[in-house]
């Protein structure tokens, strides 16, 4: 196991082990942005993660690099190696064609200007904490 793959692992467990604050903590002093997400995480409990989730997850952008997949009852939190600058001015992912219906750590998504078709950079997914309801 390589450094990368050894640090990866142990922020990854990390997070698992101290839930929503966690995740609440890494995100930005903004308020709305930190409202929003407790929003979405309110009376559930983080998970370990998972490398791959449906393709068909509805996405709802919470910042530059926090993004939240839900799947039936389950939310995953993306934050993206390196962030995803741009998502919340506006531009949007587009994920190249790789004829597969899963969404994967190590994807790289291209952000793009949906009102002019120009990219704008890329980002790559990391792993995907699942957040379920506890109780």
């Amino acid at each position: 196991m390589n450094l990368r793959t050894s640090m990866l692992t142990a922020v990854s467990a990390a997070i698992v082990l101290a839930g929503t604050a966690s995740v609440l903590a890494q995100q930005s002093t903004n308020p709305e942005t930190t409202q929003k997400l407790a929003k979405a995480l309110a009376g559930r409990t983080a998970g370990h993660p998972v490398n791959c989730i449906n393709e068909r997850s509805k996405m709802q952008i919470i910042d530059d690099g926090t993004i939240l997949f839900r799947d039936g009852g389950i939310v995953y939190v993306q934050q993206p190696r390196g962030g995803c600058y741009g998502l919340t001015t506006g531009m949007s992912l587009i994920r190249p064609a790789y004829g597969t219906t899963r969404l994967c750590s190590g994807d790289i998504n291209n952000i793009v200007d949906v009102r002019t078709g120009f990219g704008a950079g890329a980002c790559v997914y990391s792993e995907f904490v699942p957040y379920r309801k506890t109780g």
